[in-house]
């Protein structure tokens, strides 16, 4: 396989997140292209500062969508165990509501926020597998388990639905 350089690469990068609304990983692009993990990190970085809309996932990169940043939008409170969030992620996931990001409140760091972009349960369970597997700490560990989650629907119904779920399951804060 040839090893595509500098521009060609970023270019290629560029084309794939078009062709696809499935995050591609670092390492699949690595591999495409015959060059390491590392390089990949540094053509989104500036791809980035050239003003591209890439997001990085848990699940690999996507290319923000201008049409699904129109649905309706929402940042909802809740609270849970490490234990729990699989069910909560479910809930939201279930109705059809795509989970964007977490958000917690650090009282040294400020605000600080992880990408999540779940929208199934295939993606919670490939989330809740590399949480078990890496061992890593959920950033609402920080604030014993309280987190901000942004969630969008492609109606206000959809997002209503959801939220009166994890009300019900007693995750949400009012």
């Amino acid at each position: 396989m040839r090893k595509l350089l500098g521009e060609e690469r970023r270019e290629a990068i560029i084309a794939w997140l078009k062709e696809t609304e499935e995050p591609i990983s670092g390492s699949e692009i690595a591999r495409r292209t015959n060059v390491s993990r590392q390089v990949i990190v540094q053509d989104v970085s500036l791809l980035k500062a050239m003003n591209q809309p890439i997001m990085a996932t848990p699940q690999g990169y996507i290319l923000i969508d201008e049409e699904k940043s129109k649905r309706e939008r929402r940042v909802i409170a809740c609270r849970h165990t490490r234990a729990e969030t699989e069910a909560e992620l479910n809930i939201l996931v279930d109705h059809g509501v795509s989970v964007i990001d977490v958000i917690v409140e650090h009282p040294i760091y400020g605000e600080m926020t992880g990408s999540l972009h779940l929208n199934s349960r295939f993606d919670v369970e490939k989330f809740v597998r590399k949480l078990m597997t890496t061992s890593a700490s959920l950033l609402s560990g920080l604030t014993d388990g309280l987190h901000l989650h942004t969630i969008e629907a492609d109606s206000k119904e959809q997002l209503e639905k959801a939220i009166a779920a994890l009300d019900a399951a007693g995750f949400l804060v009012r």
